[in-house]
């Protein structure tokens, strides 16, 4: 699973971060990509979720 993490967004008072995964679909085996804006501290634990 690919993992990184694009860019640190600022906003008021607060700093996001947006996450992207590649996630495989048990489906059709193929691969789509799953996209969240977080606070950095939850950032690694949304990546190791499935």
């Amino acid at each position: 699973m690919a993992k990184k993490t694009v860019a640190s967004l600022q906003t008021s008072s607060k700093r996001l971060t947006k996450a992207i995964k590649m996630v495989k679909s048990a489906k059709s085996g193929s691969y789509t990509f799953v996209e969240s804006v977080m606070t950095p501290e939850a950032v690694n634990e949304w990546l190791s979720k499935k």
